[in-house]
């Protein structure tokens, strides 16, 4: 089968599209011929090295699989062969096959298309769980996303309104604000033109946000924690920015605020019942019409270098995905 490979720790220029061996499935494992995998922004810093983990070289980078059941292990009965399923793995998506846990795999609607699937698990995955069981979101809060028109952010401003949040989208241009309107924000911060914390405070009437969700990190952490409210929550769910903030804590003493990390990966995988739980709530809010993942673009698997590029270059709005046919 051909897979993208990450022999040396680098830019996407350095990895390889070559043919390896097809993986067999173990107990509780099952083989998906794959369809479609959407490409994350840690998969731009896995390849660097630059992650929570570094998998052992070589690998394949990619998370977030869609496709049909080709085999499974011993012990799986949650699918079956030819089923069509989706699902995440720590890595091996930008391939023809891979193997994803039992616990971390899921039958696919009949309406929701394989590059759809394959942009929703880690973006709706990871924001739902911040939002409801990290966040404690409540209906009538302010909920602020920055980085609100990546993956996760778009999701998380989706869900924000679901939920019956106020949301105040923050981005770095003013076409991606558009996107998170089209989603439901209901005001916007451009932050390369615009004071973040005090813009903040005048759309709150100096309340600040009930809620932050921070996928971004670097300089906006900390203007964005000073805009957080009396008993806010500070979500920390990323580093798009490449720098990890260094947060003076006397600013959640002073606020009676809660930081609160959020690693969905570790959730799915400790907590299966629970993203069980999660997931399908999500599918009934797909089957209602009501989530619509904003899918950037679609690359053949070859290209997945390019991919990862242009996610480095911050010109992605929503998801890219990697094909496989």
């Amino acid at each position: 089968m051909k897979a993208i490979v990450c022999k040396a720790f680098g830019p996407p220029s350095d990895l390889v599209c070559e043919e390896i061996p097809s993986p067999q499935p173990g107990p509780k494992e099952v083989l998906v011929t794959n369809k479609a995998c959407g490409v994350n922004f840690p998969d731009t810093l896995i390849i660097q090295g630059k992650y929570q983990f570094k998998p052992e070289l070589p690998f394949t980078p990619g998370s977030d699989i869609a496709g049909v059941v080709k085999a499974v292990g011993e012990g799986v009965k949650n699918v079956k062969p030819g089923d069509e399923v989706f699902g995440f793995v720590m890595n091996g998506g930008f391939a023809e096959e891979v193997i994803v846990p039992s616990k971390a795999c899921f039958p696919k609607p009949p309406n929701m298309d394989f590059p759809v699937a394959a942009s929703f698990m880690m973006a709706y995955g990871t924001s739902y769980h911040a939002l409801k069981d990290r966040g404690r979101l409540k209906e009538g809060e302010t909920l602020l996303v920055l980085g609100a028109s990546g993956g996760v952010g778009l999701a998380a401003v989706e869900l924000g309104k679901l939920m019956g949040a106020r949301v105040i989208a923050a981005a770095s241009t003013d076409e991606k604000l558009a996107l998170c309107k089209e989603y439901g924000a209901d005001e916007v911060i451009n932050y390369s033109t615009e004071d973040l914390k005090n813009r903040i405070k005048e759309l709150t009437d100096n309340k600040g946000a009930d809620v932050v969700y921070d996928p971004v990190g670097g300089l906006y952490s900390e203007a964005a924690l000073r805009a957080t409210a009396w008993e806010g929550r500070f979500l920390v769910v990323g580093f798009a920015a490449g720098d990890i903030p260094k947060i003076p804590l006397n600013l959640a003493l002073l606020k009676g605020c809660s930081i609160v990390g959020v690693f969905w990966g570790s959730f799915a995988m400790k907590t299966p019942q629970k993203n069980f739980q999660n997931t399908m709530e999500l599918m009934q809010w797909y089957a209602g019409g009501k989530l619509k993942p904003h899918i950037h673009a679609v690359y053949p698997l070859a290209e997945v270098p390019n991919a990862l590029e242009e996610m480095m270059n911050r010109k992605v709005r929503g998801k890219l995905v990697i094909g496989m046919e």
